[in-house]
């Protein structure tokens, strides 16, 4: 027997045994075989109208109205519908079939959205605590003004500046989470140009200059990866990662450190690498060193000011580019973060 057979092969078989048996009970009484015979021949084709009939009508037909309504439901082509109707397709085997798909994709659907709402709550927790922080700093300040210290010439200003950070601190959190938003939902347009990547990191540099004067940190290119390279790629968006990488480097770079970046060609890539020689991260933290507000140090992460989104926006646009980055750290003697460009 086939693993799904047709109704008129169960019918077949269920009206031999059914003639079969009744043609010995009749032997049995009559001891004769002819009458035992003809009467194999007539029960075996009532049996085989009466069971086809019923398969047919009650059991194979309503199997397929239930694989025609899932596979409608699966599929909009009038094509693949048409299949359904021309009997070429054995309907049990297909909806047990069409079953089993759907339950494997509907647990995977199931999965996902699990994984989509630990994720959700995961995030709104973040967001709302490193919102709190600067908002409650705010509010303690705006408020002890309030109630007189902004007439007190000693204090008033101060209350201010640090009001002021605290806002400043806000605006850099809305406009991450704004960037983290535009690359996840795959809305932002790249614009593609050549230029010179060692120019580029010389007029972050300058940018960053002052920064790490404050750290008596010298900023430079690798002796052994000075030359300079032209690159494809979207000039903003990459000007963003060399910041955020290269300001990284200088606030967790060590007092009178180096904080330097080399290039190095990999056919028809460019690799950007930028170190330092400061304390290192744990082998540990590696791994989560991109998700959106991870912090290696969570106290002295905060001191050091940043959203928590800048390591997380920075994978997003070179992925955004189709290139890939990465870390290595070594706990005591700095850290080093590489990034991948096509060559111009």
């Amino acid at each position: 027997m086939r693993n799904n057979p047709s109704p008129g092969s169960i019918a077949s078989i269920s009206s031999l045994v059914v003639a079969f048996i009744s043609s010995i009970i009749v032997f049995l009484f009559t001891q004769d075989w002819q009458s035992s015979l003809v009467n194999l021949i007539v029960v075996f084709g009532i049996s085989f109208f009466l069971f086809n009939f019923l398969l047919q009508r009650f059991i194979y037909k309503k199997i397929k109205l239930i694989y025609k309504n899932i596979y409608r439901f699966k599929t909009q082509n009038p094509k693949l519908r048409k299949k359904l109707g021309d009997g070429s397709k054995d309907p049990i085997a297909e909806v047990s079939k069409e079953v089993m798909e759907w339950m494997r994709e509907n647990q995977k659907e199931v999965n996902l959205l699990k994984e989509q709402a630990d994720f959700r709550r995961e995030f709104l927790g973040n967001v709302s605590h490193e919102l709190k922080t600067p908002i409650q700093s705010i509010q303690g300040y705006v408020h002890t003004l309030l109630d007189g210290a902004l007439e007190d010439k000693k204090v008033n200003r101060v209350f201010l500046k640090k009001a002021g950070k605290g806002v400043d601190r806000l605006a850099e959190l809305v406009s991450d989470l704004t960037a983290i938003s535009e690359y996840e939902s795959k809305e932002i347009h790249l614009v593609f140009q050549n230029y010179n990547i060692a120019d580029q990191v010389n007029e972050v540099f300058e940018m960053v200059e002052q920064l790490a004067k404050n750290k008596k940190i010298t900023l430079g290119f690798k002796k052994d990866a000075s030359k300079s390279f032209v690159v494809n790629a979207d000039k903003h968006r990459i000007e963003r990662v060399l910041v955020n990488l290269i300001v990284n480097a200088i606030k967790y770079g060590k007092e009178d450190g180096h904080v330097n970046v080399g290039f190095y060609d990999l056919d028809k890539n460019i690799l950007i690498e930028v170190s330092d020689d400061g304390e290192g991260i744990a082998e540990e933290h590696l791994p989560r060193l991109f998700e959106r507000f991870y912090r290696t140090d969570l106290g002295r992460s905060r001191e050091l000011g940043g959203s928590g989104l800048g390591l997380s926006i920075v994978k997003h646009i070179i992925e955004s580019h189709k290139q890939t980055i990465n870390v290595r750290s070594e706990v005591g003697k700095g850290s080093t973060f590489g990034f991948t460009l096509r060559k111009g």
